[in-house]
């Protein structure tokens, strides 16, 4: 169930759409080709946000800290965006339902993994 949520998660982030100067983009567009605009501080966040995706992926030890971590790199390549437009201007369904969708799947992973864990301590 943990690896369905995990996947509906990160497609919600994916198809989270910004607005371009004539019609919407995924983020993971945005992402993709932003990560190789050298000399943009864009390309951090857009790093950040990679490797928030691949941490979400892999399979760590500590899974919650590391989802955490994840949930907190994705995040912020999203935040990065807001600082560029208004807030008003990003409220559409086209960003508000995938953004939202991937914020309460995230939460719910984590306390998942927290319940998995804490099945496994007792």
């Amino acid at each position: 169930m943990i690896k369905y949520i995990r996947i509906f998660s990160l497609i919600s982030y994916s198809l989270i759409m910004l607005m371009g100067s004539m019609i919407p983009i995924p983020f993971i567009f945005w992402l993709g080709f932003t990560v190789f605009d050298f000399g943009n501080i864009d390309q951090l966040f857009a790093f950040l946000g990679i490797t928030g995706i691949v941490l979400n992926v892999m399979k760590f030890k500590y899974d919650v800290a590391i989802s955490i971590l994840s949930i907190i790199l994705m995040i912020t390549a999203v935040a990065s965006r807001l600082i560029y437009v208004s807030v008003e201007a990003l409220n559409y369904p086209a960003f508000t339902i995938p953004f939202y969708t991937f914020i309460t799947t995230q939460i719910l992973l984590v306390f998942l993994k927290l319940r998995i864990k804490a099945n496994h301590m007792s």
